[in-house]
């Protein structure tokens, strides 16, 4: 058994009782806690011997709150474990400053492509590889960079919604450059119906929540 399920052992029923414990009975002065520093002074009344509870959380390490009646005592090892858990996950979550920036020019040149393609479409333009070209090679350079910045984890993970995304917006711009090509008709409202471009947006807005909030969020709809 842990030094800190010991301590619980010893302690647990503090938490369920008012601002004092009772000890057994005898002539005590004070309560000795085995390791922690220090002993806790020990009233006497009516025969019987009480500690305070406040006392006992430092002794204990420990922290007290109060709710209406209730008090309770937290030992090391229960909320305090939690609340570091939860502090740990969200710093491995956190997107580095370098891979933000990159990231936002990256997802830029991605939007910038989609918007090329979709007046092309909606205007009944001719949608051609020559003139979508540059657009894609620009997100390429982008998406090499915001690689190159990605170092941490939530980077990495990050980086590969974004990299999904790049790919979506290449299947995309590659079935119209080949419905062109074969001559086939485009109807200026095609991509409101598409789903490969309702998961793109979708997964185009995801990636922008997770810049704006500097923290790696898991999104199905990049995958």
């Amino acid at each position: 058994m842990s030094r800190s399920a010991r301590v619980a052992c010893v302690f647990a029923a503090a938490a369920l009782m008012l601002p004092v414990v009772a000890l057994p009975q005898g002539t005590i002065q004070s309560l000795i806690v085995k390791g922690a520093a220090g002993s806790i002074p020990v009233t006497q009344m009516n025969g019987r011997n009480y500690v305070e509870v406040e006392a006992l959380a430092r002794a204990a390490n420990a922290a007290v709150s109060y709710q209406g009646n209730q008090i309770t005592l937290a030992l090391p090892g229960t909320g305090g474990v939690v609340a570091s858990t939860a502090a740990g996950a969200a710093a491995s979550t956190a997107l580095s400053p370098d891979f933000l920036r990159a990231g936002i020019e990256a997802m830029s040149t991605i939007r910038e492509w989609h918007s090329v393609l979709a007046s092309l479409i909606e205007n009944g333009y001719p949608v051609t590889g020559d003139g979508l070209a540059p657009y894609q090679g620009q997100a390429t350079r982008s998406l090499r960079l915001a690689q190159v910045a990605a170092t941490s984890n939530a980077d990495q993970e990050a980086m590969q919604s974004a990299t999904n995304a790049f790919e979506k917006m290449k299947r995309l711009n590659d079935k119209y450059v080949s419905d062109r090509s074969k001559m086939k008709y485009i109807d200026p409202d095609a991509l409101k119906n598409d789903p490969l471009d309702q998961s793109l947006v979708a997964c185009g807005r995801a990636l922008g929540a997770m810049i704006a909030s500097g923290q790696f969020t898991d999104d199905p709809s990049c995958h």
